[in-house]
């Protein structure tokens, strides 16, 4: 049975990290809810250093890889899983971690979107910008919100610094979906988003930065990416890509008619600036992709499907965005 001084940091925790709602409690579990996020988590203890946390939602646990040890002994019934950590610190930064993702993980932003737009006019141009821009916004949130404020490559952690990079850009997109997911953008220092959008950086499957070969020499040092750079996301802070198995049939080059990419003069790319420095372009560069960042699953009747957006490089050298979808059994 848990003491009165471990119900109190239990629900300190969850109220701390956005788990407002005080749902039910058992002899050995606490619930939690959030007035901002659908899932919720479940909170015990084994002696006075050893926390366990449940969540309703798989996704989130996966992502919450390396924050915690998997545990699957003593769970309640309605969890999709559940970690242990070794203090209240810990449990502080997994239960945090566990909220952004649940706010950010597809289609969460997506949901947010449909919700605010659903009354505005969509008839004439002027109210699609508005449209638009209106998912921009929400876009940046939510990659503040995953990456935790700070650039994904850097770790600079100034929001008026700050940049909300697509990977496969705004108009590029198919679908609302596929615009507001959060693995289809990388939050960035200026200087590396004007990078990534050229396609002169790139994020390769491992999390390594790579450089596109037109870069001078002395780039690396002058662009801060001397060394061996990766993305910031590890361990301590969950995976910066999805998990992703290899597709044989995706191809190593894609040229860019099959892209369909068409390189304009530098006059004739035309940069917009929407609120919070969300850029909107009237055509779009050769530039770089993550390589082999996913969506998160997408459940069909016939199983799970990802996108995929592909790492790669046109025969000027400069990296650019392809995706596809992918169906699993």
């Amino acid at each position: 049975m848990l003491t009165a001084v471990t119900v109190t940091r239990l629900e300190k925790a969850a109220t701390d990290n956005g788990f407002d709602l005080d749902l039910q409690r058992t002899t050995d579990w606490l619930c939690f809810g959030s007035s901002q996020t659908t899932m919720r988590i479940w909170l015990t203890a084994m002696g006075e250093s050893r926390f366990l946390a449940a969540a309703s939602r798989a996704d989130v646990i996966d992502g919450l890889a390396g924050l915690g040890e998997a545990c699957a002994d003593r769970l309640p019934g309605g969890v999709a899983g559940g970690l242990s950590v070794n203090d209240v610190a810990a449990l502080h930064r997994l239960l945090r971690r566990a909220f952004q993702l649940s706010r950010t993980l597809p289609d969460a932003l997506l949901h947010v979107f449909e919700a605010e737009i659903a009354n505005l006019p969509r008839a004439t141009e002027a109210e699609r910008l508005v449209v638009r821009r209106v998912g921009q916004d929400i876009f940046r949130r939510g990659l503040f919100e995953y990456w935790d404020g700070r650039c994904a490559i850097t770790g600079l952690g100034v929001p008026e610094l700050l940049r909300a990079s697509h990977i496969k850009p705004w108009a590029g997109c198919n679908t609302d979906a596929e615009r507001l997911d959060v693995f289809n953008g990388l939050l960035l220092a200026p200087h590396l988003d004007a990078a990534f959008d050229a396609g002169f950086i790139t994020i390769a499957e491992d999390a390594a930065v790579r450089l596109s070969s037109l870069l001078p020499p002395d780039s690396p040092s002058l662009l801060g990416l001397d060394g061996s750079p990766t993305v910031h996301r590890t361990s301590s802070r969950s995976r910066a890509l999805p998990d992703m198995a290899p597709d044989q049939d995706l191809p190593h080059r894609c040229g860019k008619q099959e892209l369909n990419v068409t390189k304009p003069s530098a006059a004739g790319v035309h940069h917009r600036r929407g609120p919070a420095g969300i850029r909107s372009r009237d055509a779009s560069p050769p530039r770089m992709a993550a390589h082999r960042a996913a969506t998160a699953h997408r459940r069909r009747p016939a199983g799970p499907r990802r996108l995929l957006y592909v790492l790669t490089e046109a025969d000027d050298g400069r990296f650019s965005a392809s995706s596809r979808s992918s169906s699993r059994a």
